[in-house]
């Protein structure tokens, strides 16, 4: 039995990795049955990373008027996160909306134009997670009139994503070995293995309703949990005696 297989997966291949232009092909000679497994594995570590998005919505009769207003309510809050000690590194703005705004007449059956809104976000990455909560307090006091996240995540899941491997790695040689002797053969030789990697990526965003009306003298309670990162493999096995 000949059993082909791209040069780069004969090695590794990782699907976070541009793959190359074109890759050539090895042929495996082998003379019994293959095993083709996909396994999952993740390893959950605690966060040190949390992200939060914070907006200002502004209304004003003209374009000009809505924008310039707006710009002037978000520097407080920008100027409100530096104050807290946050780098400018981890300041990001997000997106910057202008957009007209009607109501409906029911009474006459047309809009009825009633000015613009200009919006703008930004995300913030804190590096002390403890501090979420002070932070989206000190957000919407600033003049913040939406919030997401938080959204935790890990800085360097390296050693995590390692044991995620190991751990799949010999997961796969025993489901492989299962298969194996079920048909008769006694042991495994790996061919092949390529990897996808999943967690510690941008999370959507989850909306916080939050107003400066609401917000108590407590400091938000934020719990970070925590969170998973992992690798999806696949192996291929030779049946051997």
């Amino acid at each position: 039995m000949r059993y082909v297989l791209p040069l780069a997966a004969a090695a590794m291949t990782v699907a976070a990795v541009a793959q190359p232009a074109a890759a050539a092909d090895v042929t495996i000679q082998t003379t019994n049955p293959v095993i083709e497994l996909s396994v999952y594995e993740q390893v959950e570590v605690e966060p040190d990373i949390v992200t939060i998005g914070a907006g200002v919505s502004t209304m004003a009769p003209t374009a000009v008027a809505a924008l310039r207003q707006n710009s002037a309510d978000m520097k407080k809050v920008i100027d409100r996160i530096k104050a807290l000690g946050v780098a400018e590194r981890d300041i990001q703005t997000t997106g910057i909306n202008l957009n007209a705004q009607y109501d409906y007449d029911q009474q006459n059956q047309r809009q009825v134009f009633r000015g613009y809104q200009a919006s703008n976000r930004v995300s913030v990455k804190l590096r002390q997670i403890q501090r979420a909560g002070e932070v989206l307090d000190a957000l919407v006091a600033a003049g913040a009139t939406d919030l997401s996240g938080p959204d935790f995540s890990v800085d360097d899941d390296t050693a995590a994503k390692a044991a995620a491997r190991k751990s799949a790695l010999e997961r796969a040689q025993r489901q492989a070995l299962e298969y194996a002797r079920f048909a008769g053969y006694s042991n495994v030789r790996l061919l092949q293995v390529s990897e996808s990697i999943t967690g510690n990526g941008p999370q959507p965003p989850r909306p916080v309703m939050a107003t400066a009306s609401r917000v108590s003298a407590e400091k938000a309670p934020v719990q970070p949990g925590v969170v998973g990162t992992g690798v999806n493999v696949s192996l291929t096995y030779e049946m051997v005696k």
